[in-house]
């Protein structure tokens, strides 16, 4: 199944799990550094991934762009305003298939890593990639189980040559 064929259908999943409130989104209220930062949660993350998803010209909308990140698993917007997360500006913020992430330059991933308090798990010359987890719960309600858990990433990716990625991954599990 395609990337964006299987995030739509699993964010379709989750929407059905999310109480109505949680589904409808304004995007007047869109805290976009509380998501990347990981300052929000699971409910919020994903009534926001479901409206850009779904209406159309969300992006436009608030002022993004498409534009082609020349990788499948990555959907990349250009902002018309820049967006201040970890104390750094960018103009660029992908999405990977669970959360959004700035996508920043002039930083060693390694040191920025190290600066969030966050621990390598991969870190060779060609790839860096670490995750700290933010928040993880299990929550029972009419026979269905919620998994969710954030955790914060800093990550290089071949696509993005001298670029960090630094965001949030909001991950829900129904059980």
């Amino acid at each position: 199944m395609r990337p964006v064929i299987a995030q739509a259908a699993a964010l379709g999943l989750l929407a059905a799990a999310l109480p109505a409130a949680a589904q409808e989104f304004d995007p007047v209220t869109l805290d976009l550094p509380a998501l990347v930062e990981c300052r929000t949660d699971v409910p919020a993350y994903t009534s926001f991934a479901l409206w850009l998803a779904g209406e159309p010209d969300a992006a436009g909308t608030i002022g993004w762009r498409a534009v082609d990140s020349g990788n499948p698993f990555l959907s990349q917007y250009e902002m018309d305003k820049p967006l201040t997360a970890f104390g750094m500006e960018t103009k660029t913020i992908v999405f990977t298939s669970s959360g959004p992430m700035a996508v920043l330059d002039g930083l060693n991933a390694p040191d920025f890593a190290k600066k969030l308090g966050i621990e390598p798990m991969l870190a060779t010359p060609q790839k860096f990639l670490s995750e700290k987890v933010v928040s993880e719960k299990t929550e029972t309600a009419e026979s269905v189980t919620l998994a969710t858990r954030i955790s914060l990433n800093v990550s290089t990716v071949e696509t993005h040559p001298g670029k960090v990625l630094a965001g949030c991954s909001y991950v829900l599990e129904i059980k």
